[in-house]
């Protein structure tokens, strides 16, 4: 479980940190450069997403930054909460006419919760193969 905890929490904090960068980003396309809702959000995922594969990687995962087959699954999970982001701004902003700032605010909350889900339990997971070494060597038993 304190492990789980610790995960979660450094998540929030890189999460809060590319949130960060996405938001300011999404602000600065949208009102900055004039950019239509669904482009400013598409150009502040693009420079969010680095920040938020490099941080959970290394600092949530304790994973190896440079490895195909995790970036790939990161990839597919973070095209998963892009898609997310933006079929939830199409409906609230364009659809519904919401204001984008409060558009923007539950695309901040709802897809952050999604992708840790899929992070933990997928993109970033440990090899089962890993994990069973790891446990027999902390049972004193070898593999």
């Amino acid at each position: 479980m304190k492990v789980l905890a610790r995960q979660a929490a450094t998540f929030a904090a890189v999460g809060l940190a590319a949130t960060g960068v996405h938001v300011a980003a999404a602000l600065a396309f949208r009102h900055g450069a004039e950019l239509g809702p669904l482009t400013a959000n598409f150009l502040a995922y693009l420079c969010a997403v680095g920040v938020s594969y490099l941080g959970n990687a290394r600092l949530t995962f304790g994973r190896p930054a440079l490895r195909g087959a995790q970036f790939l699954r990161f990839l597919v999970v973070s095209l998963l909460g892009l898609a997310c982001t933006q079929g939830l701004t199409w409906l609230l902003v364009t659809r519904l006419g919401w204001r984008f700032e409060f558009g923007l605010a539950v695309v901040a909350v709802l897809t952050p919760a999604m992708t840790f889900a899929a992070s933990r339990l997928w993109a970033f997971a440990e090899p089962y193969s890993n994990r069973r070494s790891r446990v027999a060597s902390q049972d004193g038993r070898s593999s």
